[in-house]
């Protein structure tokens, strides 16, 4: 006995509309980086700065006082760049961040991560300014050199988001 599919399928669905059955995977044609939007690509960019961020987090010579690396809190004396407070947790967050990568799949993912972690970032500006840098409030660790660099980074993901968003309606022809 055999069985038969009668179910509705993408090709029947499309037969039955008068349109053409969908293709397989293995016939589609590659995708070409020039269906990618501008939001896609600057949410790549973000994520891949993230990324070098953390990973530079861990590196002795791009970390300066590496030996002083602490997992969290004001003690950590490590700098990346010789600028920037950094510890443990403070290189997990920035790999984290990274996810801009994944995000940079879809143009949807891409506007929500980068609007999303402007956001995100203001937050941290705030708490750099509020907490005392000196105090065990200060689990992230800042210093000022961090704080001007959380106010550039949410605003230019906020601005790219913003950005990205009235390129594609550009692009698409919609006002």
């Amino acid at each position: 006995m055999t069985y038969e599919f009668k179910g509705r399928t993408r090709d029947r669905v499309a037969a039955e509309s008068g349109g053409r059955p969908a293709r397989s995977s293995s016939e589609r044609t590659p995708r070409s980086g020039s269906d990618r939007q501008p939001m896609q690509v600057f949410a790549a960019a973000m994520g891949a700065a993230f990324l070098l961020a953390g990973i530079g987090g861990f590196i002795p010579g791009v970390t300066s006082n590496y030996d002083q690396l602490e997992f969290a809190g004001p003690e950590s004396g490590a700098k990346l760049l010789g600028l920037f407070q950094v510890s443990i947790l403070h290189n997990i967050v920035h790999l984290l961040f990274a996810v801009g990568l994944i995000a940079a799949a879809r143009y949807s993912w891409s506007r929500l991560y980068l609007l999303v972690g402007g956001a995100a970032y203001l937050g941290v500006l705030l708490y750099g300014l509020l907490v005392d840098h000196d105090s065990d409030a200060n689990f992230l660790p800042v210093n000022d050199a961090d704080n001007v660099l959380h106010v550039v980074l949410a605003l230019a993901m906020i601005a790219l988001g913003v950005l990205g968003t009235r390129l594609a309606r550009d692009r698409a022809g919609v006002r």
